[in-house]
């Protein structure tokens, strides 16, 4: 695997390319299958074949934390590291929530949302000695299936003491990798975006359950994507669907982020002649290039700090009291909604505290896990929302980008504050009326956008960004996008109603209803939350029949 360069021209080409040529258009669509070929369809689960395999321990329900205790800084007494810890984080992130059956047709559900079900992202362990779990340092694949951990590799004490000290405060390490096969299969050349989706799904999940134990959690985001092949031992040739690593988090029981600077090449040099074990399955009997390995390889990291732009975010003011309803709770009970009942409404105070939620906040998860202001707004169609007008909106979610957006978005003649909108939440009503139909139209004519409580499109700052930071950062753009997303989906549970992501929307058709006339913004992700509708011929199942007996 070779690193891109940053700010390469070539590579910059590619990514703004693919970016226009997958776009969905009333005329078009971007390439993708005709049909699905269920002879292809990829194996969800990914296993290294001959690795030893630790079973982790299934987690009963536990009454608290409270859902909105995981979400205020210092709200949780942190939890040592152990066997349990380590079981319970993944099984609140990672791990299965459910079966689903009709007939003679059985497929699993997850914690970690996915587009289409079909989940592309992978996770690995990187620990020091855990009694319960290993003697010595490891690097271990979990397995979704069997709630479990695949040791791949073991490391030498100083190997472990060296990563540790090159950054700082952190007690393990979660990376995630991605199989754009997965994707690619039912979505063709647009999986992309799609797989960076799930990422970003994956790293919200992973910070709320760290949350829950009282653990901080970062992104270690100036090492190469070189550099995270090794430790994920993702580097290796063979002739099962590659995986492409994608970023690596740090953990710390209670207390804030060190400042950190990363191990030298050399230090993750050392990981590439260790002995790795397992060989990974193939998922497909063969596969179909949908050309997303030069926007892949064009998006790799290079090694070295980014010197994001970091704004001083201040959270809205909330005064919202705790809801008795547990973290664990929310976690498990999460769903995608397949179809919305076009009756269920929300109080104006439920829709003004989800989008608080949304806020980057110091200290608050999940977004305190980046390192880059915020660089996505919120154009959110409020159907059903009492004492609410409907209509457009939009929630600036930095402060500083409010005159530029002003001047970008010409839909609206002014920009007024809705009523009894909290102190910080800025949100302003651009158009009022029925845009029903419209959210419809824009999310490929899907009533679902419609039929809610509200829909919205995540607005991004696009071109500069990009040209600043390069190519790598435009997956990072859609790992913020799925960050929001994964905050929409527990507060949607939260509140007693259901969510999904909708990544099938006409791009330029919602950039004309706004009036964004240049490529400054680009819309990269629609959500929609209301009261589903429950599909009854399915029957539900335990994700893990023998947790009972744990």
């Amino acid at each position: 695997m070779r690193d891109a360069p940053n700010h390469d021209s070539p590579s910059l080409e590619t990514v703004l390319d693919y970016h226009q040529d997958t776009k969905h258009h009333f005329q078009r669509y971007a390439r993708g299958p005709g049909d699905l070929d269920w002879a292809t369809q990829p194996d969800p689960f990914r296993r290294y074949q001959g690795a030893p395999v630790v079973a982790l321990q299934k987690t009963q329900p536990q009454a608290r934390p409270l859902y909105d205790e995981a979400f205020a800084p210092d709200g949780v007494p942190p939890r040592p590291i152990s066997f349990e810890s380590i079981s319970e984080l993944f099984y609140h992130s990672l791990a299965l929530s459910a079966w689903k059956t009709t007939g003679e047709h059985r497929w699993a559900l997850r914690v970690n949302p996915s587009s289409g079900n079909l989940h592309p992202t992978e996770g690995y362990l990187i620990t020091g000695p855990v009694e319960g779990l290993c003697q010595v340092p490891v690097v271990c694949h979990y397995t979704a299936r069997e709630h479990a951990l695949e040791t791949r590799a073991r490391l030498e004490i100083p190997l472990w003491e060296e990563l540790c000290r090159r950054i700082p405060g952190a007690y393990l390490f979660i990376a995630l990798t991605s199989i754009h096969w997965r994707e690619a299969w039912k979505y063709g050349q647009r999986a992309y975006r799609y797989c960076q989706h799930d990422v970003g799904h994956a790293l919200g999940a992973i910070a709320v359950a760290a949350a829950g134990m009282g653990w901080k959690t970062w992104m270690v985001d100036d090492l190469s994507t070189h550099d995270l092949s090794w430790l994920t031992g993702t580097f290796f040739q063979h002739d099962a669907e590659p995986e492409e690593p994608d970023l690596l988090i740090a953990i710390a029981p209670g207390g804030e982020r060190k400042d950190d600077s990363s191990p030298t090449r050399g230090d993750l040099h050392a990981f590439a002649s260790l002995e790795w074990l397992g060989t990974p399955n193939p998922l497909s009997p063969h596969n179909l290039d949908w050309d997303i390995d030069p926007v892949a390889t064009a998006c790799r990291r290079p090694r070295g700090p980014a010197n994001y732009q970091q704004v001083a975010v201040a959270g809205a003011k909330s005064n919202y009291p705790a809801r008795p309803v547990s973290l664990a709770q929310v976690i498990a009970q999460r769903r995608s909604a397949v179809e919305m009942d076009g009756t269920t409404r929300i109080s104006r105070e439920t829709f003004y505290r989800i989008l608080l939620k949304t806020l980057p906040c110091p200290g608050r998860p999940p977004f305190n896990t980046l390192p880059w202001k915020p660089h996505i707004h919120l154009a959110i169609f409020v159907h059903r929302v009492v004492d609410l007008a409907s209509g457009l909106y939009l929630l600036v979610r930095d402060p500083s980008k409010q005159p530029t957006l002003e001047a970008a978005i010409v839909q609206g003649a002014t920009w007024r504050e809705p009523p009894g909108c909290p102190e910080g939440l800025r949100l302003f009503q651009l158009i009022e009326g029925d845009l029903r139909e419209k959210a419809k139209q824009v999310s490929c004519f899907q009533g679902i956008a419609g039929d809610g409580c509200f829909s919205l499109a995540m607005i991004a700052e696009y071109e500069t960004p990009i040209q600043r930071y390069g190519p790598c950062f435009y997956p990072r753009l859609f790992w913020e996008a799925g960050l929001i997303g994964q905050v929409l989906y527990l507060e949607a549970e939260a509140a007693g109603i259901r969510s999904t992501g909708i990544g099938c929307y006409f791009d330029d058709a919602m950039h004309e209803f706004l009036g964004l006339q240049d490529h400054a913004f680009q819309d990269l992700y629609h959500f929609t939350v209301g009261g589903a509708v429950e599909d009854i011929r399915l029957t539900t199942l335990p994700p893990y029949p023998e947790a009972s007996a744990d």
